[in-house]
């Protein structure tokens, strides 16, 4: 499988099904009411509308999208294992700790 479409397979598992890595929401987004938090993180979870504009390396590492009253970023890292580094291998799960980050869009 082609290295791109492989990363952008293990950043679609981690966001829209949680595995794989780590979920991380900023204090813009905590301190929102838990039906906007909900909202947010299941639209985060359906987004699917990735193009060249938004996705020109095709790794569905990160969007913007509005969703409510609030802009929205979310943005998907690949650490080392010991996520001290940029992992060596992205396509390689085994040597990569994917984090996504769900933002308001003020806060990037």
């Amino acid at each position: 499988m082609e290295q791109a479409s492989k990363i952008a397979e293990l950043n679609d598992r981690l966001r829209c099904h949680h595995i794989g890595g780590r979920v991380m929401i900023t204090q813009g987004i905590q301190v929102l009411d838990q039906n906007a938090i909900a909202e947010i993180i299941a639209a985060v979870s359906a987004f699917s509308d990735f193009t060249p504009d938004n996705d020109p390396w095709g790794e569905h590492d990160c969007a913007a999208m509005d969703v409510g009253e609030h802009r929205i970023i979310f943005k998907i890292d690949a650490y080392d294992r010991e996520m001290t580094f940029a992992s060596p291998d992205p396509a390689d799960p085994a040597v990569t700790l994917r984090v996504l980050t769900i933002m308001l869009a003020d806060e990037y």
